[in-house]
């Protein structure tokens, strides 16, 4: 009988190994290349690198201008993160309190959002007629655009969940709207708004498309340009390349490391509809 319960179990602890093979075996090849010679990272193999070549990162911050890069895309994801966090709060809250049918359209037509195709050419215009085109602004407010759809989403079913009780109470101990917002509700959000600011900041961070289509200046670009330019640059260097890669995907992986028990958490609370 306990054979026949654990093997449903055991197959799909299995199933899921496999299925993340396909993810660690590729990051296992990069990371390993990153600390090869150049010849040895040629053949792409899983083989330990004979001697551990930890100048290669040294070698690509310099070249590839990787302090600047960096920066900028911490600049791009943080700001894009709490921007998002404190609009969808703010927009939960006025939506999720007030019943009238005005909200409940702007509630519907935001979310419409998730669903709804992008068109880069009327923004790119969007982008020129506002003299926002290649700045630092105009990129970080397109990321809000972008993401508030869903973060409002989970926002606002995560403050649907909070009892209207305590705002009856707070209102009566003299809060207005706005203290209401700011002593009351918002201590409660903290854990869908790190949900919130995790996802975001992880989503900017990773993102190629913005900064190609609304940076032309390569002070501008953030990590993962600095990594398609440096592909450009060193094609056959292999071993930098990679190096490259991992020091681009290493502080998203260490927030996503770190998060993730926030995020599981602040979806499951936020993702119920009230």
């Amino acid at each position: 009988m306990k054979r026949k319960m654990l093997l449903p179990g055991l197959t799909v602890n299995l199933t899921a190994l496999l299925c993340s093979m396909v993810f660690i075996i590729p990051l296992t090849v990069v990371f390993l290349n990153a600390f090869k010679t150049r010849a040895e990272s040629n053949t792409m193999t899983l083989r330990l690198p004979t001697v551990w070549m930890i100048e290669n990162f040294f070698v690509v911050i310099e070249r590839g201008k990787l302090a600047t890069s960096f920066l900028n895309s911490l600049l791009y994801a943080g700001s894009g993160a709490i921007l998002i966090a404190l609009v969808v709060s703010l927009a939960a809250f006025v939506l999720s309190r007030n019943h009238s049918r005005l909200n409940r359209f702007l509630y519907y037509f935001v979310i419409l959002g998730i669903a709804m195709p992008m068109s880069y050419i009327s923004l790119m215009k969007i982008m020129q007629i506002t003299q926002l085109l290649n700045t630092r602004v105009g990129l970080i407010l397109i990321y809000a655009a972008v993401n508030i759809p869903i973060s409002l989403f989970i926002m606002y079913g995560f403050v649907r969940n909070i009892s209207v009780e305590i705002d009856e109470a707070a209102i009566i101990d003299g809060c207005n709207a706005f203290a209401l917002y700011a002593k009351v509700i918002l201590p409660l959000l903290s854990p869908v708004i790190v949900t919130i600011c995790i996802l975001n900041f992880m989503a900017i961070w990773n993102d190629f498309t913005m900064p190609l289509y609304y940076l032309n200046h390569s002070s501008r670009w953030p990590m993962t340009l600095a990594v398609y330019n440096f592909f450009g640059m060193f094609e056959n260097q292999w071993n930098y390349v990679s190096a490259n890669i991992i020091l681009t995907i290493a502080p998203v992986l260490l927030v996503f490391i770190l998060g993730q028990k926030y995020i599981v958490d602040g979806i499951s609370a936020g993702a119920v509809k009230g």
